[in-house]
């Protein structure tokens, strides 16, 4: 029977390699669309009424969707635990991990970015961020995609893989549901504002120490990271996700954040970092450092498993 850090390590490699198939997801989809599809529906069924209803009624739709999630996790385990199919338990682990997809989605960005096509790069770097797009430059576009790979990574990749070593698959299935429900319900406006509460606090709770060991990682394979990490990551609006940002804007030399614009109405951001704002050549740098801290965690991965 393989460890857990075994199959964590098993799931992280097969991912890079293969991706989610395009074929698998033009078939039945991805599992996080499943969850998200089912998050909508009940949306738009519950969200109604007064505040207090809400919030009680979008805490409950949040535990009905991660512990359902849980739930299947749990018998996937049992089962693989009892007839030894343990390559179920890595292929489903293996979908809850976006190193992949991370890397081809800022990948479509870099490329077109470096060759001087904006409009091509405008359209890849919408796909991947919620902010306006539309009157981005060279610069506006590298920022937006670099922050959303650090972010990402603390997202897609070092969570889903840090609750999977704590709690299994339950955890790793349970982490997606509620950092895809924060996505898609947990924001301030009026919409969402109370509905999505326990959504975002969830979320950021998942995410707390993820995110710190996502900024160590970033830190780690490259230089110059950490004062900034230290210095800057609390001026961030989020909780966690400062702490990846911060230290890839360090590694880079670069500087991060600032102002940007949602649905046509200004947000004003804390800066992170020193130095000008980055362009083509740096988001293809970043593309490198986020590659090399996937690595370092295979390598923890395979440390502690060979320690247990």
């Amino acid at each position: 029977m393989l460890t857990r850090p075994e199959q964590l390590l098993l799931a992280l490699i097969g991912e890079a390699a293969i991706g989610y198939p395009a074929w698998l997801l033009a078939m039945i989809g991805h599992p996080v669309m499943w969850i998200g599809a089912a998050i909508t529906v009940l949306e738009r069924r519950w969200n109604a009424g007064i505040a207090l209803r809400r919030r009680v009624i979008g805490l409950a739709l949040l535990v009905l969707v991660a512990g359902g999630v849980g739930v299947i996790g749990w018998l996937i385990e049992n089962w693989a635990r009892n007839s030894l199919a343990e390559v179920l338990v890595i292929a489903v682990a293996a979908t809850g991990l976006a190193q992949r997809s991370l890397d081809d989605h800022v990948g479509a960005v870099a490329r077109p970015l470096l060759d001087g096509n904006l409009g091509e790069a405008r359209a890849a770097v919408a796909r991947i961020v919620g902010r306006d797009t539309a009157g981005l430059d060279e610069q506006g576009i590298a920022v937006a995609a670099t922050e959303s790979l650090a972010e990402s990574f603390c997202d897609g990749v070092v969570a889903p893989a840090f609750w999977f070593l704590v709690a299994g698959l339950p955890g790793l299935l349970i982490c997606k549901a509620v950092n895809t429900a924060d996505s898609i319900i947990g924001h301030r406006d009026s919409r969402y504002l109370h509905f999505g509460w326990a959504a975002a606090r969830s979320d950021d709770l998942v995410n707390f120490i993820p995110a710190r060991i996502s900024g160590v990682l970033v830190c780690l394979v490259g230089s110059g990271g950490w004062r900034t990490m230290l210095h800057d990551a609390r001026h961030h609006a989020s909780p966690n996700g400062g702490w990846p940002e911060a230290a890839m804007a360090g590694v880079l030399g670069r500087r991060l954040g600032g102002p940007v614009s949602y649905d046509g109405e200004p947000a004003h951001r804390a800066w992170l970092g020193d130095g000008p704002a980055p362009s083509a050549p740096d988001l293809r740098r970043a593309l490198w450092v986020y590659r090399r801290a996937c690595l370092l965690m295979w390598t923890m991965a395979g440390a502690i498993a060979w320690l247990l």
